[in-house]
């Protein structure tokens, strides 16, 4: 492991039911690395984002956050140690996952008041440098169903930052949005990875992968099949199941 490792994840597996979803899945993520993962529907992208912040269990593998184990050869810490190290990752889902009940400002608030327990002023502080940041200050007092899907989006980001992570993981951003209203939110991320943010983001955003992506994760069928930069993985691959995917994205 290199001293910058931020993530080791090494031979992760796991299974729903009979389905093998993650096969052998080992890779590491440098502090201020942005790292695309991308593959078909069903190549367990998803799966493997949401055993990194321990939303599924793993079966067998080790994956380290930050030279902690979350889990060793499938054995788990005691949960309190698992939620202090999840506490450094922040997670976007792709469909929000915001309250509908609560304003802007409350979806923003109500983990840090849960866990954080900061001042009132700093807690508002917080709220509006962040609200601010996504171009979104104005509807600090909306709900959601007041916003479009791509407001939506920057008020999930702006919430998964309230918690000051280390990490930022993006479970496919954009794939819930109309093409107007991705380029708003991929600007945010792009934003984030100038000030030098660690992120892993699962995308179908080929153009993104290449442009702000310092590294590219191709996975099929519940393995890692190429790992390199942008313009290994998505440009000069000489695996044929990386250019085959690649080319069928151009059709």
């Amino acid at each position: 492991m290199s001293p910058l490792s931020i993530i080791q994840v090494s031979h992760l597996q796991k299974s729903f039911d009979s389905l093998k979803v993650l096969k052998d899945i080992s890779f590491n993520v440098e502090k201020n690395d942005v790292v695309a993962v991308i593959g078909p529907s069903g190549s367990g992208k998803s799966t493997m984002l949401r055993c990194l912040v321990h939303l599924e269990e793993a079966d067998g593998g080790s994956i380290r956050i930050n030279g902690d184990y979350l889990v060793q050869d499938g054995q788990y810490p005691p949960l309190k140690k698992i939620r202090e190290i999840t506490a450094k990752m922040g997670m976007v889902f792709q469909h929000f996952n915001l309250f509908p009940h609560l304003s802007v400002k409350d979806n923003l608030q109500l983990a840090p008041r849960l866990t954080q327990k900061p001042s009132a002023n700093k807690l508002q502080e917080r709220t509006e440098v962040l609200l601010e940041k996504v171009g979104l200050l104005d509807k600090i007092n909306d709900y959601p169903n007041q916003l479009s899907g791509g407001q939506k989006q920057r008020v999930a980001i702006a919430r998964a930052l309230m918690l000051q992570p280390e990490i930022l993981l993006f479970d496919e951003p954009t794939s819930a949005l109309d093409p107007e209203l991705t380029g708003e939110v991929l600007k945010v991320i792009r934003e984030l990875a100038e000030e030098q943010m660690t992120m892993i983001v699962v995308t179908h955003e080929m153009d993104f992968a290449k442009q702000v992506a310092n590294k590219v994760i191709f996975m099929d069928n519940g393995r890692i099949v190429q790992e390199g930069n942008p313009e290994e993985v998505l440009e000069n691959s000489t695996i044929a199941r990386t250019k085959q995917f690649i080319s069928g994205l151009h059709r």
